[in-house]
């Protein structure tokens, strides 16, 4: 499983690798292509989601929130949960990228 075992339990990680080999049947490759995907999704949200109007804010985290909880990026989940909550609200906006930062760096460290 990418990360080894040096990666500590599945919630205190980024991603929820037990959950992705599950998604993925244990397939290595289609891990990396699909975490690599989720990467370019969620940075493309990152950059849209603060400028965005209501509606369009809405739909960044609806889409978001599905393909955080797929991967298992679930802390990235819950916050578009929040975000789809209170649209308007800055703190979760800005716990967003912060948390799609935590995940990218997680994604290059185990993919090396």
């Amino acid at each position: 499983m990418p990360g080894g075992d040096a990666s500590g339990p599945a919630r205190s990680r980024p991603v929820d690798l037990a959950h992705l080999a599950r998604q993925t049947m244990g397939d290595r490759a289609l891990e990396q292509e699909v975490l690599a995907l989720f990467v370019q999704q969620a940075l493309s949200v990152r950059d849209k989601i603060i400028d965005a109007d209501v509606r369009e804010r809405l739909l960044l985290a609806h889409g978001l929130k599905g393909s955080a909880r797929g991967v298992g990026a679930f802390a990235i989940a819950d916050c578009a949960s929040s975000i789809e909550q209170q649209p308007e609200d800055a703190r979760s906006l800005k716990r967003l990228g912060v948390l799609i930062e935590e995940v990218r760096d997680f994604i290059a460290a185990i993919s090396r």
